[in-house]
């Protein structure tokens, strides 16, 4: 780990072939929609042609040799979308969780989840947890699905979480820094990104990781999400590992 001007712990991106590959690499998955209605197609084709691109992202980030690989699948903001829409992206994880754990298992991948869960139905919220207890041996990649996530909603809780506890007299403001508030945020023990993708072209964070994001590279690809490929996720690490990461300090 290295320190931010701040004192925030960073991962320090590993060198693999004399390369720098990020630690953690997060993507905002986007164009499901776009994809489908520009093949006459129903929403929920564009989802479930979404999971594919989420299968051969796993791949490619193992094989790039990334730890943490961080996927945002279902907004706070999805639970406005039309009912049936909503129904379908969770009968889909639904769907993943009962026929995808297994191969996660198989290729050492743990899977964590970040999110308000209270909000799906407590049959899900059972699958999500047993999922995660199946996964927590595994270490190969860390995978961490944003589900019912809202980054300003996250924040939130943690300013709460804090005024509690100085409420209660477990916690001295004063002492309250960068690095203490971010062990109370969703993402605690979990490395910063050092990379943030989004696809479909759009060029915005959209409530995802905002405090988390404060030092990662970004990049925003022309690609619709279920067209992403690993040849993609390959390309986007051979970009990261041809910047120069300062961290706000001056050039040498």
């Amino acid at each position: 780990m290295v320190a931010s001007p701040h004192g925030v712990a960073l991962a320090q991106a590993p060198e693999i072939g004399g390369a720098s590959v990020p630690a953690h690499v997060a993507i905002i998955m986007d164009g499901n929609g776009r994809w489908a209605a520009s093949r006459g197609l129903p929403r929920v084709a564009g989802h479930r042609a979404g999971a594919q691109a989420v299968r051969r992202t796993i791949e490619a980030a193992i094989r790039g040799g990334v730890g943490w690989l961080t996927l945002y699948a279902f907004s706070s903001e999805n639970w406005r979308r039309p009912v049936g829409e909503v129904l379908d992206l969770t009968g889909l994880m639904r769907h993943y969780l009962r026929h995808e754990v297994d191969e996660l298992t198989r290729e050492g991948v743990r899977l964590h989840v970040i999110g308000d869960r209270t909000r799906f139905e407590p049959d899900l919220q059972a699958e999500l947890a047993e999922a995660e207890r199946r996964t927590a041996h595994n270490t190969r990649l860390n995978l961490i699905m944003a589900l019912s996530y809202g980054a300003r909603h996250e924040i939130v809780e943690a300013a709460r979480r804090a005024a509690r506890a100085a409420r209660d007299g477990t916690l001295d403001p004063e002492t309250l820094d960068e690095a203490a508030f971010g062990q109370l945020l969703s993402t605690s023990g979990i490395p910063d990104p050092d990379l943030i993708l989004r696809t479909s072209g759009e060029q915005r964070l959209s409530n995802f990781l905002l405090w988390q994001a404060a030092y990662a590279e970004l990049m925003f690809l022309d690609v619709l999400w279920p067209d992403f490929s690993g040849e993609h996720f390959a390309g986007a690490l051979a970009e990261f590992s041809r910047r120069e990461r300062r961290y706000g300090a001056r050039p040498g």
